[in-house]
């Protein structure tokens, strides 16, 4: 069997009253040939990733990973520079490896519910994240993007916890759908032979 590792902070994290996470639920459906981990923590910066990505990530040998980081660097309350930050996704691509990376820019967030956050600074990390894919050839999936190019995507952002940050069912839904076709993607690309 398959692993995949997601990576990230709590909104890889999240559970949304269920027993386990809703992304590691949702995945694990909708990619029966793969173990899904689930290597997020709630409140996590790329520095913390840092940090645990070895004992967290690397040991249990991926052969894919999502990579989620951004909403807590780019806050106000907890900022991690933005060259920084760029230093950090590369170092964390490099250690996975280019080839079995899946870099997931950060959402937008609901601005009237998130003081700390703003979708101007959002973009420029999830562009920041472009760029390391590009320059790094791992793969990406453009999440903000795709939910803020959406007429109601701040109804997508509403979870249990209604933060306009933390979204709820429908973003997961969303999420998921886009990393499993992602993997779809590159295993009909041939990109990587999974044994």
């Amino acid at each position: 069997m398959k692993t995949l590792v997601c990576f990230g902070d709590s909104l890889t994290a999240r559970h949304e009253g269920k027993d386990i996470p809703r992304l590691t639920e949702k995945l694990s459906i909708q990619l029966p040939t793969f173990r899904v981990v689930n290597a997020g923590v709630s409140a996590n910066t790329t520095k913390d990733a840092l940090r645990r990505i070895e004992k967290d990530v690397l040991t249990h040998s991926p052969d894919l990973v999502t990579v989620l980081f951004g909403s807590n660097d780019a806050a106000a309350h907890k900022k991690v520079a933005l060259k920084t930050y760029v230093e950090n996704i590369f170092k964390i691509t490099e250690l996975i490896g280019p080839d079995k990376t899946i870099l997931i820019t950060p959402p937008p967030v609901d601005e009237k519910l998130q003081p700390n956050r703003e979708n101007s600074e959002l973009a420029k990390y999830a562009d920041a994240v472009k760029r390391v894919s590009e320059e790094t050839g791992c793969y990406l999936i453009d999440f903000f993007t795709e939910l803020h190019s959406r007429p109601n995507y701040k109804e997508l952002l509403v979870g249990i916890l209604n933060d306009g940050l933390h979204f709820g069912d429908a973003g997961y839904d969303i999420l998921a759908n886009l990393i499993t076709e992602k993997i779809h993607e590159i295993e009909s690309n041939g990109e990587r032979k999974f044994d």
